[in-house]
């Protein structure tokens, strides 16, 4: 045992003494040579300030709100609303691609700026992997700024900065955000990539966005300046080197962006919902909205108590008195969670979480943190269902719309509460959500939106899995055209998978997940 313990304290001391040297290696820039910038705010010179002073004439300190369910659609959208901007574009990602849409957009920007709009792009450094050199070149011109948040002083491999600052590294920016002229802006649970947006033949991620405009802007611009001014945000220039370093052809036009499919449908604006509201072909529904957001300190461990999203979703669902409805696509509610909510069932509140199944799920690790918690939910009397993968065949009355492909897996993070309250965004109802990333999203008082949501679970039968206890047993219900089928076991589940899922289950890793 004392053996043990003295090579235990040993290669303690050796692995302490390899961080401090990491860490004298690979030193993080200094901010103070970094410059400071806000928003800049909505004015009526711009084509959408003009559009939207007109429409909030008659609906003083509200919000405009339009959900953005299909995919295409979505990235469209951004794509219009970047092409008519003429004062700024702010936008945050977690993450950014070099594929198609992520190609797209930032092409978008850079023609922007190119005509003198001031473009201000923070990303997590997490998810821009191959684009150092681009973005840099990027940040290198005039009206274009790019910042990474909380980066990785070793540029390749990336995941070797966790070895030395895994506190700080383990803190993502998991926040979606897209704001331009001050004036509107997208918020949702999709990042920059073609699998949120319905653009590939191997599936896709069913999410939500929601554009608005009015009253909410300015605050959502504030929630941006926050971040791009906080202790986590680096010029991206400070962190990658750019000798040398040019433009991909793609923005020039020597190039393909990418496959033909995939670019013409996003070439394709009319009818995305930013055409429709800038061609005044749809009324926003004018209601009462707010951004809440986490402190970005909360990226550095520091955010002060009570200034985390949690706690407010926690308040506002304590309030709920009828019914919650909550759709996320990783559910690990842990044991205050789940005391939380079951809590909320004794108060006879219909509550109902729709959420990955294991054959849909993209994180295995996180379904085991989940299905440990199946049976306490269900006892407490909440309804539990599983999105299947042949949810991308329903129509798109539900929470997606019609695709080319069929295999589907739940991305979005949405919550409805008595049938008049909504919140759509990024935060995921699980540990990493709650206590280490940031997040952000709109809450909104509209029972047009919300009812929309209940609506969906019942479109949504016939596309998941309805997960039942029998005798204390856990039972799969499909329903089909020919009544219910009964799974006894978990289904796509091998006994290999089972006996896996059970032991990650078991460790003590459930605040990482």
């Amino acid at each position: 045992m004392m053996l043990f313990l003295e090579v235990l304290v040993v290669a303690a001391l050796l692995y302490g003494a390899c961080v401090i040297v990491a860490r004298l290696a690979f030193p993080l820039p200094p901010l103070n040579a970094r410059g400071e910038s806000r928003a800049i705010a909505a004015s009526e010179e711009t084509t959408l300030g003009s559009l939207v002073a007109e429409g909030q004439s008659g609906h003083p300190g509200k919000t405009g709100v339009l959900g953005i369910p299909d995919g295409r659609g979505a990235v469209a959208s951004r794509l219009l609303l970047a092409r008519r901007a003429e004062a700024s574009i702010d936008a945050l990602y977690y993450i950014l691609n070099g594929d198609t849409s992520g190609r797209l957009l930032l092409k978008a920007l850079f023609e922007a700026a190119e005509r003198g709009v001031r473009v201000r792009l923070l990303l997590d450094d997490n998810g821009t992997e191959g684009l150092d050199e681009t973005l840099a070149v990027l940040s290198a011109r005039d009206n274009f700024e790019v910042r990474l948040f909380n980066p990785s002083p070793v540029r390749n491999p990336k995941f070797a900065s966790y070895f030395f600052d895994f506190f700080r590294m383990n803190r993502r920016m998991h926040n979606k955000a897209f704001i331009v002229d001050g004036a509107v802006a997208i918020v949702g649970g999709r990042n920059m990539a073609d699998e949120y947006f319905e653009l590939t033949d191997e599936g896709f991620f069913v999410d939500l966005d929601v554009l608005a405009a009015g009253a909410v802007v300015p605050d959502t611009a504030a929630v941006f300046d926050a971040y791009w001014n906080s202790g986590s945000a680096y010029p991206v220039e400070s962190i990658v080197e750019t000798a040398d370093a040019v433009l991909p052809g793609w923005f020039t036009g020597n190039e393909a962006i990418g496959p033909h499919s995939a670019v013409e449908p996003m070439s394709q604006m009319q009818g995305s919902a930013a055409d429709r509201f800038v061609s005044r072909d749809v009324q926003l529904e004018w209601v009462e909205a707010e951004v809440i957001a986490d402190d970005p300190a909360k990226g550095l461990g520091k955010a002060p108590d009570g200034h985390l999203m949690i706690d407010r979703l926690r308040a506002v669902t304590d309030a709920v008195t009828s019914s919650l409805d909550l759709v996320s696509a990783y559910f690990i509610p842990g044991r205050k969670g789940l005391s939380h909510f079951a809590g909320i069932a004794r108060k006879g509140v219909k509550l109902r979480v729709l959420t990955n199944a294991f054959v849909t799920t993209d994180v295995k690790l996180v379904h085991a943190g989940y299905a440990k918690y199946r049976r306490a939910l269900l006892k407490a009397g909440i309804a539990l269902s599983e999105l299947k993968p042949e949810a991308g065949a329903i129509s798109d009355r539900a929470l997606i719309s019609k695709s080319g492909s069929s295999a589907a897996s739940l991305h979005a993070k949405t919550l409805a509460i008595d049938g008049k309250l909504i919140f759509v965004g990024s935060f995921n109802f699980d540990p990493r959500s709650a206590l280490l990333n940031c997040e952000m999203g709109f809450m909104i008082e509209s029972p047009v939106l919300a009812e929309r949501m209940v609506g969906r679970f019942d479109d949504f039968a016939a596309a998941t899995y309805s997960v039942r206890l029998d005798g204390g047993s856990l039972r799969w219900i499909e329903t089909g055209p020919d009544g219910e089928a009964v799974h006894e076991t978990e289904p796509g589940m091998t006994i290999v998978d089972r006996w896996f899922i059970g032991l990650l289950g078991r460790l003590p890793i459930e605040w990482l997940l």
